[in-house]
């Protein structure tokens, strides 16, 4: 299952190359990601109010081409299981206006309980079956 997001670059997002900053394509991903868990009806304030926290363990990115000022683009995000307690997202971006992938991201994660226990409650298990 493949979820996308919209985006716009905003010009205080680029650096005094031009193009966006590394460190901002971390943002467009959480964002992505977040997106797709409340489109799944997973609430992420209220896992947090439960003492359950999604928490990324590892993320890697490919940065393929630059993003500009005003590029509009997209982010697809796939689900996988990596093992009973960990998940993973894989992110590509894409600019719109020829499906170029400027990112390719591998995003690995779990969730923890209010003693810093990993352990995946249902709704989120239920996201990889």
């Amino acid at each position: 299952m493949t979820f996308k997001v919209d985006f716009k670059v905003r010009d205080y997002e680029c650096d005094l190359q031009g193009i966006v900053n590394n460190s901002v394509y971390f943002n467009y991903l959480e964002h992505a990601r977040h997106e797709f868990l409340h489109a799944q009806g997973i609430d992420f304030a209220k896992l947090a109010r439960e003492k359950v926290n999604l928490v990324v363990l590892r993320s890697e990115m490919d940065y393929k081409a630059s993003l500009m000022p005003g590029d509009e683009f997209y982010v697809a995000v796939e689900p996988e299981r990596i093992s009973r307690l960990k998940f993973a997202f894989r992110q590509t971006v894409y600019r719109k206006h020829d499906d170029k992938v400027m990112l390719q991201a591998l995003v690995i994660g779990t969730s923890v309980n209010e003693k810093g226990r990993p352990f995946l409650p249902e709704e989120v298990d239920n996201l990889f079956k």
